[in-house]
């Protein structure tokens, strides 16, 4: 099994980006946790959502990276 991000715009159309990272991982845990290190990076590079795939099994998509409104 390989794991990826899948990374995506506002509307949720792919992003083809050869300057972004295509990293694989080899466990679910591991994907999340560079996700978790990484996403303010991908923000900052015009990500604005990612979906997780097992090989091309969609595990959650439309994650927006953006930080919740606390007022909301």
């Amino acid at each position: 099994m390989i794991w990826r991000w899948r990374y995506e715009d506002a509307n949720g159309a792919e992003i083809i980006d050869g300057s972004l990272p295509r990293e694989i991982f080899a466990s679910q845990g591991d994907a999340e946790s560079w996700l978790g290190e990484r996403w303010r990076e991908l923000l900052a590079a015009g990500v604005e959502r990612v979906t997780l795939l097992e090989d091309d099994r969609v595990e959650y998509s439309g994650m927006s990276l953006r930080p919740e409104d606390p007022l909301r």
